[in-house]
């Protein structure tokens, strides 16, 4: 049956991996789609699980410990959307399963990947879809026989999503930046300004929806009336909560 409803699965059937696999790709997703029901995930996930490496028999180069499957996340994708759309699945979907195939193969290492990274995978994939996305790379590192579903570093990515996801959470992400403050209230560089930054950042820690050019700059002149300690002892108290805030995060996803 297989062959008249999904043909483009039978290509993974008998095609060895590399030293990082221990099963052929069609064993591999089966696997990886065994594991997605047990947990009871989402018809969406189920699918991606099922195709995430449905590219990789026609991205294969090399045979044995050494083969590679460059791309294969890029191809597969596109067969995704050419299968489902076949089979008559939803628009909405098959946008889904097609995005989440498309960015399974991300890359994170603790050590190395940075806070605007994830910025970057979080845009691409969506926050909505991120989730979905963790999940997903549980159901392929079961699928390749991993001990662990979820490693530290699987943990470690959910804690620095859910960190920059907040809106803000730094002074970086305010819709005003120092050199339009200074414009703004005729302010020369100095710690001043940093002061008023802090103290726009800690009003829209508490009111996202202030983060506009506009909101900023009305509270900006209301800041620039304070004198130089009481904004200092605000800042203080912005960064304690901060912190607390970071450490709270970090036992939710029990990393360091």
């Amino acid at each position: 049956m297989l062959a008249f409803i999904i043909p483009e699965l039978e290509e993974g059937i008998g095609i060895d991996q590399n030293k990082n696999h221990i099963y052929t790709v069609w064993e591999h997703l089966v696997n990886a789609l065994k594991y997605a029901s047990e947990q009871n995930f989402s018809t969406e996930i189920r699918l991606a699980a099922l195709f995430h490496d449905i590219g990789k028999p026609r991205s294969k180069r090399g045979e044995g410990k050494e083969a590679t499957f460059y791309g294969h996340e890029v191809i597969g994708a596109r067969m995704v959307k050419k299968i489902l759309e076949r089979l008559k699945f939803p628009k909405k979907q098959t946008e889904k399963i097609v995005n989440l195939v498309r960015q399974h193969q991300f890359y994170y290492s603790v050590d190395e990947v940075t806070e605007s990274s994830v910025r970057r995978l979080l845009a691409k994939v969506g926050k909505e879809n991120f989730d979905d996305l963790i999940k997903l790379r549980e159901a392929d590192r079961i699928g390749m026989g991993r001990p662990k579903a979820k490693p530290y570093k699987l943990r470690h990515l959910e804690f620095i999503a859910e960190k920059v996801s907040r809106d803000p959470i730094s002074v970086g992400m305010l819709e005003l930046d120092g050199d339009k403050l200074m414009k703004i209230l005729d302010l020369k560089p100095g710690p001043r300004v940093g002061l008023i930054l802090r103290g726009l950042f800690a009003q829209v820690l508490d009111d996202p929806s202030l983060n506009t050019p506009e909101r900023l700059t009305e509270l900006a002149k209301e800041l620039n009336k304070v004198n130089d300690a009481d904004l200092a002892k605000a800042a203080d108290r912005i960064k304690t909560e901060v912190e607390r805030e970071e450490t709270e995060l970090k036992d939710k996803y029990y990393v360091k």
